[in-house]
Protein backbone atom coordinates (compact mmCIF):
# COMPACT_ATOMS: atom_id res chain seq x y z
CA UNK A 1 0.00 0.00 0.00
CA UNK A 2 2.82 2.34 0.90
CA UNK A 3 4.53 1.57 -2.45
CA UNK A 4 1.32 2.41 -4.29
CA UNK A 5 1.02 5.69 -2.39
CA UNK A 6 4.64 6.58 -3.17
CA UNK A 7 4.13 5.82 -6.86
CA UNK A 8 1.01 7.96 -6.91
CA UNK A 9 2.93 10.73 -5.20
CA UNK A 10 5.68 10.52 -7.83
CA UNK A 11 3.07 10.74 -10.59
CA UNK A 12 1.59 13.83 -8.96
CA UNK A 13 4.98 15.50 -8.79
CA UNK A 14 5.86 14.66 -12.41
CA UNK A 15 2.57 15.69 -13.98
CA UNK A 16 2.81 19.42 -13.20
CA UNK A 17 -0.82 19.47 -12.02
CA UNK A 18 -3.08 22.28 -13.06
CA UNK A 19 -6.12 23.39 -11.10
CA UNK A 20 -8.18 23.85 -14.24
CA UNK A 21 -11.86 23.50 -15.17
CA UNK A 22 -11.38 20.20 -17.01
CA UNK A 23 -11.48 18.10 -13.83
CA UNK A 24 -13.73 20.19 -11.57
CA UNK A 25 -17.09 19.03 -10.19
CA UNK A 26 -19.54 21.24 -8.32
CA UNK A 27 -20.55 20.32 -4.76
CA UNK A 28 -23.67 21.90 -3.26
CA UNK A 29 -25.30 21.28 0.10
CA UNK A 30 -29.01 20.45 0.09
CA UNK A 31 -29.91 23.94 1.29
CA UNK A 32 -27.52 25.48 -1.28
CA UNK A 33 -25.80 27.18 1.61
CA UNK A 34 -22.38 25.98 0.43
CA UNK A 35 -21.14 25.63 -3.14
CA UNK A 36 -17.60 24.43 -3.84
CA UNK A 37 -15.65 23.65 -6.99
CA UNK A 38 -14.04 20.29 -6.20
CA UNK A 39 -10.90 19.07 -7.92
CA UNK A 40 -11.22 15.46 -9.14
CA UNK A 41 -7.84 13.82 -9.87
CA UNK A 42 -5.95 10.57 -9.23
CA UNK A 43 -9.15 8.70 -8.29
CA UNK A 44 -9.91 11.03 -5.39
CA UNK A 45 -11.20 14.53 -4.62
CA UNK A 46 -9.13 17.48 -3.47
CA UNK A 47 -9.90 20.54 -1.32
CA UNK A 48 -7.72 23.43 -0.22
CA UNK A 49 -7.67 24.59 3.40
CA UNK A 50 -9.87 27.55 2.45
CA UNK A 51 -12.45 25.20 0.91
CA UNK A 52 -12.42 22.95 3.97
CA UNK A 53 -13.00 26.01 6.14
CA UNK A 54 -16.07 26.80 4.00
CA UNK A 55 -17.30 23.22 4.02
CA UNK A 56 -16.99 22.69 7.78
CA UNK A 57 -17.86 26.31 8.63
CA UNK A 58 -14.75 26.74 10.72
CA UNK A 59 -11.97 29.30 10.69
CA UNK A 60 -9.08 28.43 8.40
CA UNK A 61 -6.68 28.41 11.39
CA UNK A 62 -8.71 25.56 12.90
CA UNK A 63 -8.39 23.54 9.68
CA UNK A 64 -4.64 24.23 9.54
CA UNK A 65 -4.19 23.04 13.13
CA UNK A 66 -6.10 19.81 12.53
CA UNK A 67 -4.15 18.98 9.37
CA UNK A 68 -0.89 19.63 11.19
CA UNK A 69 -1.95 17.27 14.00
CA UNK A 70 -3.10 14.57 11.54
CA UNK A 71 0.36 14.51 10.03
CA UNK A 72 2.23 14.89 13.32
CA UNK A 73 0.36 11.93 14.85
CA UNK A 74 1.17 9.77 11.84
CA UNK A 75 -2.51 9.17 11.00
CA UNK A 76 -1.78 10.09 7.39
CA UNK A 77 1.34 10.89 5.37
CA UNK A 78 1.54 14.29 3.66
CA UNK A 79 3.48 12.83 0.70
CA UNK A 80 0.53 10.70 -0.41
CA UNK A 81 -2.42 12.86 0.72
CA UNK A 82 -1.45 16.37 -0.39
CA UNK A 83 -0.41 17.84 -3.72
CA UNK A 84 0.51 21.18 -5.20
CA UNK A 85 -1.51 22.45 -8.14
CA UNK A 86 -0.79 25.35 -10.47
CA UNK A 87 -3.77 27.69 -10.23
CA UNK A 88 -4.53 30.13 -13.05
CA UNK A 89 -7.10 32.79 -12.07
CA UNK A 90 -9.98 33.59 -14.43
CA UNK A 91 -8.42 37.02 -14.88
CA UNK A 92 -5.53 35.23 -16.64
CA UNK A 93 -3.07 36.73 -14.19
CA UNK A 94 0.13 34.95 -13.39
CA UNK A 95 -0.42 31.41 -12.06
CA UNK A 96 0.55 30.42 -8.54
CA UNK A 97 0.76 27.20 -6.54
CA UNK A 98 -1.93 26.03 -4.14
CA UNK A 99 -1.82 23.03 -1.82
CA UNK A 100 -4.81 20.69 -1.80
CA UNK A 101 -5.67 17.64 0.32
CA UNK A 102 -7.34 14.41 -0.71
CA UNK A 103 -10.49 12.74 0.62
CA UNK A 104 -8.63 10.92 3.42
CA UNK A 105 -7.54 14.23 4.94
CA UNK A 106 -10.96 15.82 4.36
CA UNK A 107 -12.75 12.99 6.20
CA UNK A 108 -10.23 13.04 9.04
CA UNK A 109 -10.62 16.80 9.50
CA UNK A 110 -14.41 16.35 9.38
CA UNK A 111 -14.26 13.87 12.27
CA UNK A 112 -12.07 16.18 14.31
CA UNK A 113 -14.31 19.22 13.91
CA UNK A 114 -17.37 16.99 14.53
CA UNK A 115 -19.17 18.43 11.53
CA UNK A 116 -22.31 16.92 10.02
CA UNK A 117 -21.17 18.55 6.80
CA UNK A 118 -18.23 16.14 6.79
CA UNK A 119 -20.50 13.10 6.74
CA UNK A 120 -22.65 14.61 3.98
CA UNK A 121 -19.56 15.42 1.93
CA UNK A 122 -18.11 11.92 2.39
CA UNK A 123 -21.33 10.34 1.09
CA UNK A 124 -21.37 12.71 -1.90
CA UNK A 125 -17.66 12.22 -2.65
CA UNK A 126 -17.87 8.43 -2.54
CA UNK A 127 -20.76 8.47 -5.02
CA UNK A 128 -18.88 10.84 -7.35
CA UNK A 129 -15.75 8.71 -7.18
CA UNK A 130 -17.69 5.53 -7.85
CA UNK A 131 -19.26 7.10 -10.95
CA UNK A 132 -15.84 8.40 -11.99
CA UNK A 133 -14.16 5.00 -11.62
CA UNK A 134 -16.97 3.19 -13.45
CA UNK A 135 -16.72 5.69 -16.30
CA UNK A 136 -12.93 5.35 -16.34
CA UNK A 137 -13.18 1.56 -16.43
CA UNK A 138 -15.63 1.77 -19.33
CA UNK A 139 -13.27 4.06 -21.24
CA UNK A 140 -10.34 1.75 -20.56
CA UNK A 141 -12.34 -1.26 -21.74
CA UNK A 142 -13.24 0.62 -24.91
CA UNK A 143 -9.56 1.36 -25.55
CA UNK A 144 -8.63 -2.28 -24.92
CA UNK A 145 -11.28 -3.35 -27.42
CA UNK A 146 -9.92 -0.88 -29.96
CA UNK A 147 -6.42 -2.34 -29.52
CA UNK A 148 -7.87 -5.83 -29.90
CA UNK A 149 -9.75 -4.79 -33.03
CA UNK A 150 -6.59 -3.32 -34.55
CA UNK A 151 -4.77 -6.56 -33.80
CA UNK A 152 -7.58 -8.56 -35.42
CA UNK A 153 -7.36 -6.28 -38.46
CA UNK A 154 -3.66 -7.04 -38.84
CA UNK A 155 -4.28 -10.79 -38.47
CA UNK A 156 -7.07 -10.65 -41.06
CA UNK A 157 -4.86 -8.72 -43.46
CA UNK A 158 -2.01 -11.18 -42.93
CA UNK A 159 -4.34 -14.10 -43.66
CA UNK A 160 -5.63 -12.42 -46.79
CA UNK A 161 -2.09 -11.73 -47.97
CA UNK A 162 -1.11 -15.38 -47.53
CA UNK A 163 -4.23 -16.64 -49.31
CA UNK A 164 -3.53 -14.44 -52.33
CA UNK A 165 0.03 -15.69 -52.74
CA UNK A 166 0.29 -18.74 -54.98
CA UNK A 167 2.90 -20.58 -52.94
CA UNK A 168 4.20 -18.58 -49.99
CA UNK A 169 7.77 -19.55 -49.14
CA UNK A 170 8.98 -20.36 -45.65
CA UNK A 171 10.72 -16.98 -45.53
CA UNK A 172 7.50 -15.18 -46.44
CA UNK A 173 5.64 -17.04 -43.69
CA UNK A 174 8.40 -16.17 -41.22
CA UNK A 175 8.34 -12.53 -42.29
CA UNK A 176 4.58 -12.23 -41.90
CA UNK A 177 4.61 -13.79 -38.45
CA UNK A 178 7.48 -11.52 -37.46
CA UNK A 179 5.24 -8.58 -38.41
CA UNK A 180 2.43 -9.79 -36.19
CA UNK A 181 4.67 -10.64 -33.22
CA UNK A 182 6.36 -7.25 -33.37
CA UNK A 183 3.01 -5.50 -33.59
CA UNK A 184 1.82 -7.37 -30.50
CA UNK A 185 4.95 -6.01 -28.81
CA UNK A 186 3.90 -2.50 -29.78
CA UNK A 187 0.39 -2.97 -28.38
CA UNK A 188 1.73 -4.46 -25.14
CA UNK A 189 4.02 -1.47 -24.73
CA UNK A 190 1.15 0.95 -25.24
CA UNK A 191 -1.12 -0.99 -22.89
CA UNK A 192 1.14 -0.02 -20.01
CA UNK A 193 -0.21 3.51 -20.30
CA UNK A 194 -3.75 3.92 -18.98
CA UNK A 195 -6.31 5.74 -21.10
CA UNK A 196 -4.14 6.13 -24.19
CA UNK A 197 -4.84 5.19 -27.76
CA UNK A 198 -2.36 3.52 -30.03
CA UNK A 199 0.02 6.29 -30.99
CA UNK A 200 3.19 6.97 -32.93
CA UNK A 201 5.98 7.07 -30.36
CA UNK A 202 9.77 6.88 -29.95
CA UNK A 203 10.47 8.27 -33.40
CA UNK A 204 13.27 10.38 -34.89
CA UNK A 205 12.62 14.08 -35.43
CA UNK A 206 16.03 15.07 -36.79
CA UNK A 207 16.11 14.77 -40.59
CA UNK A 208 19.48 15.50 -42.20
CA UNK A 209 18.20 14.18 -45.55
CA UNK A 210 15.32 15.56 -47.62
CA UNK A 211 13.84 13.38 -50.36
CA UNK A 212 12.99 15.04 -53.67
CA UNK A 213 11.57 13.74 -56.91
CA UNK A 214 14.97 14.18 -58.56
CA UNK A 215 17.13 12.32 -56.01
CA UNK A 216 14.50 9.58 -55.67
CA UNK A 217 14.53 9.02 -59.44
CA UNK A 218 18.34 8.86 -59.34
CA UNK A 219 18.09 6.09 -56.74
CA UNK A 220 15.52 4.22 -58.84
CA UNK A 221 17.71 4.51 -61.95
CA UNK A 222 20.67 3.15 -59.98
CA UNK A 223 18.51 0.24 -58.82
CA UNK A 224 17.57 -0.57 -62.41
CA UNK A 225 21.16 -0.36 -63.61
CA UNK A 226 22.40 -2.61 -60.83
CA UNK A 227 19.73 -5.30 -60.89
CA UNK A 228 18.24 -4.94 -64.34
CA UNK A 229 14.57 -5.48 -65.10
CA UNK A 230 12.08 -5.35 -67.90
CA UNK A 231 11.85 -2.48 -70.32
CA UNK A 232 8.83 -1.28 -68.35
CA UNK A 233 10.62 -1.35 -65.00
CA UNK A 234 10.53 2.13 -63.35
CA UNK A 235 8.68 3.55 -66.35
CA UNK A 236 6.42 6.29 -64.94
CA UNK A 237 2.78 6.02 -66.00
CA UNK A 238 1.74 9.45 -64.69
CA UNK A 239 2.65 12.20 -62.20
CA UNK A 240 1.60 10.20 -59.13
CA UNK A 241 5.15 9.36 -58.02
CA UNK A 242 6.08 13.02 -57.88
CA UNK A 243 2.92 13.56 -55.85
CA UNK A 244 3.88 10.74 -53.44
CA UNK A 245 7.22 12.38 -52.68
CA UNK A 246 5.50 15.68 -51.99
CA UNK A 247 2.84 14.06 -49.84
CA UNK A 248 5.24 12.79 -47.17
CA UNK A 249 6.16 16.44 -46.47
CA UNK A 250 2.55 17.63 -46.44
CA UNK A 251 1.65 20.20 -43.78
CA UNK A 252 -1.55 21.43 -42.19
CA UNK A 253 -1.74 24.67 -40.26
CA UNK A 254 2.02 25.00 -40.44
CA UNK A 255 2.59 21.56 -38.87
CA UNK A 256 3.87 18.48 -40.70
CA UNK A 257 1.37 15.64 -40.96
CA UNK A 258 4.25 13.16 -40.79
CA UNK A 259 6.76 14.86 -38.48
CA UNK A 260 9.26 12.03 -38.00
CA UNK A 261 11.66 10.09 -40.23
CA UNK A 262 9.82 6.84 -39.45
CA UNK A 263 6.40 8.23 -40.38
CA UNK A 264 7.67 9.68 -43.66
CA UNK A 265 9.39 6.39 -44.51
CA UNK A 266 6.21 4.43 -43.71
CA UNK A 267 4.10 6.73 -45.87
CA UNK A 268 6.63 6.53 -48.70
CA UNK A 269 6.49 2.73 -48.60
CA UNK A 270 2.69 2.80 -48.52
CA UNK A 271 2.17 5.40 -51.28
CA UNK A 272 4.66 3.98 -53.77
CA UNK A 273 3.28 0.46 -53.25
CA UNK A 274 -0.37 1.47 -53.56
CA UNK A 275 -0.27 4.19 -56.23
CA UNK A 276 1.19 1.96 -58.97
CA UNK A 277 3.06 4.90 -60.42
CA UNK A 278 5.30 2.67 -62.53
CA UNK A 279 4.50 0.19 -65.29
CA UNK A 280 6.55 -2.48 -63.49
CA UNK A 281 8.46 -2.93 -60.24
CA UNK A 282 6.28 -0.87 -57.87
CA UNK A 283 6.81 -3.08 -54.80
CA UNK A 284 10.55 -3.42 -55.37
CA UNK A 285 10.88 0.33 -55.87
CA UNK A 286 8.79 1.05 -52.77
CA UNK A 287 10.92 -1.25 -50.58
CA UNK A 288 14.15 0.19 -51.96
CA UNK A 289 13.03 3.81 -51.38
CA UNK A 290 11.94 2.93 -47.84
CA UNK A 291 15.44 1.64 -47.02
CA UNK A 292 17.06 4.48 -48.98
CA UNK A 293 15.15 7.12 -47.01
CA UNK A 294 15.91 5.52 -43.63
CA UNK A 295 19.58 5.03 -44.51
CA UNK A 296 20.11 8.59 -45.69
CA UNK A 297 18.54 9.86 -42.47
CA UNK A 298 20.81 7.63 -40.39
CA UNK A 299 18.13 5.46 -38.80
CA UNK A 300 18.22 2.25 -40.87
CA UNK A 301 20.62 0.63 -38.40
CA UNK A 302 20.24 0.39 -34.62
CA UNK A 303 23.01 1.40 -32.22
CA UNK A 304 24.44 -2.15 -32.20
CA UNK A 305 24.72 -2.18 -36.00
CA UNK A 306 21.82 -4.44 -36.98
CA UNK A 307 19.05 -3.37 -39.34
CA UNK A 308 15.92 -2.07 -37.64
CA UNK A 309 13.85 -4.13 -40.04
CA UNK A 310 14.80 -7.49 -41.53
CA UNK A 311 14.64 -8.23 -45.25
CA UNK A 312 11.91 -10.85 -44.89
CA UNK A 313 9.86 -8.54 -42.69
CA UNK A 314 10.12 -5.77 -45.29
CA UNK A 315 8.98 -8.16 -48.03
CA UNK A 316 6.03 -9.24 -45.87
CA UNK A 317 5.10 -5.65 -45.06
CA UNK A 318 5.20 -4.64 -48.72
CA UNK A 319 2.96 -7.57 -49.64
CA UNK A 320 0.54 -6.70 -46.84
CA UNK A 321 0.36 -3.09 -48.00
CA UNK A 322 -0.19 -4.19 -51.60
CA UNK A 323 -3.13 -6.38 -50.57
CA UNK A 324 -4.57 -3.93 -48.01
CA UNK A 325 -7.73 -1.91 -48.51
CA UNK A 326 -7.79 1.89 -48.62
CA UNK A 327 -9.46 2.13 -45.21
CA UNK A 328 -6.58 0.13 -43.72
CA UNK A 329 -3.98 2.79 -44.53
CA UNK A 330 -3.68 4.17 -40.99
CA UNK A 331 -3.19 0.78 -39.38
CA UNK A 332 -0.57 -0.18 -41.98
CA UNK A 333 1.38 3.01 -41.28
CA UNK A 334 1.18 2.31 -37.53
CA UNK A 335 2.46 -1.22 -38.08
CA UNK A 336 5.45 0.01 -40.08
CA UNK A 337 6.35 2.77 -37.62
CA UNK A 338 6.07 0.46 -34.60
CA UNK A 339 8.41 -2.00 -36.31
CA UNK A 340 11.14 0.58 -36.89
CA UNK A 341 10.79 2.95 -33.93
CA UNK A 342 13.53 3.34 -31.35
CA UNK A 343 11.89 0.99 -28.81
CA UNK A 344 11.63 -2.05 -31.08
CA UNK A 345 15.29 -2.79 -31.74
Amino acid sequence: MKEIEENQCNEMMEDKNKWDKSSIVLYKTEDNGIQLEIKLEYDTVWLTQEQMAQLFQRDKSVITRHIRNIYAEGELMPESTSAKFAFVPDTRERSYEITAYNLDVIISVGYRVKSLRGTQFRIWANKILKDYLIKGYAINQQIQLQHYQELKDVVALMSRTLSLQEKPTQDEYAGLFHVISDYVYALDTLDSYDYQLLTIDKTTKKEPFHATYENAMEAITALKEKFGGSALFANEKDESFKSSIGQIYQTFGGEELYPSVEEKAAMLLYLVTKNHSFSDGNKRIAAMLFLWFLSNNGVLYAADGHKRIGDNTLVALTLMIAESRTEEKDIMVKVVVNLINQDNQ
